[in-house]
């Protein structure tokens, strides 16, 4: 009966390792929109969006289909003759990380974190020209275009502690869940 239990569990965790790369492509669309200080849509402006995976441009309105990373994505959208705006996008991660975790493992949610298809941007943003905005991936109606909030460094320090916390808490858990996983598959001693 322990055998079979450790056949079932490696099967398992086998098939369900790479949780995210399999249901998250490791490119995501975001939508851009851009608007003035009077909150009137202004189109024609050209965003540059930037993380630690590469660098894609767009003219408003208009999408980026940028590559996923645990890195915030920057954007700084600019027109002639008007202010220039500046977004920070914060990535989260998404459903098939924690599917690692909880029905995976390690394997799996290592792949996805390097491939960056464990996390997510929002998907719709509005980009006011003049001002500096955080948008929190964990505010995200998908499909619904998402106004941000006004960058400062204590917002964003908050974010990354939060992000630093929920790292530590998923750590936490594929450790118990790891160590589970040995208990099943170490045979009794009798």
């Amino acid at each position: 009966m322990k055998f079979h239990r450790t056949i079932v569990v490696m099967a398992s965790s086998i098939a369900l390792s790479s949780c995210a790369s399999i249901t998250k492509d490791s490119n995501q669309p975001v939508r851009v929109e851009t608007y003035n200080q009077q909150n009137n849509i202004v189109e024609d402006v050209q965003c540059t969006a930037k993380n630690d995976r590469g660098e894609w441009s767009t003219k408003t309105p208009g999408s980026l289909v940028v590559h996923r990373s645990g890195q915030n994505l920057e954007i700084r959208c600019q027109k002639e003759n008007a202010a220039t705006g500046f977004a920070t996008l914060v990535s989260r991660a998404n459903g098939g990380m924690w599917g690692n975790i909880l029905f995976g493992g390690g394997i799996g949610a290592i792949v996805d974190h390097n491939k960056g298809t464990a996390y997510s941007y929002p998907d719709w943003v509005k980009v006011i020209l003049g001002d500096n905005l955080v948008f929190d991936r964990k505010n995200n109606v998908d499909n619904q275009l998402m106004t941000g909030q006004a960058a400062s460094g204590e917002i964003l320090k908050k974010i990354e502690e939060d992000k630093r916390k929920e790292a530590e808490a998923a750590k936490r858990q594929l450790e118990e869940k790891s160590a589970q996983q040995q208990a099943i598959s170490t045979p009794e001693v009798k």
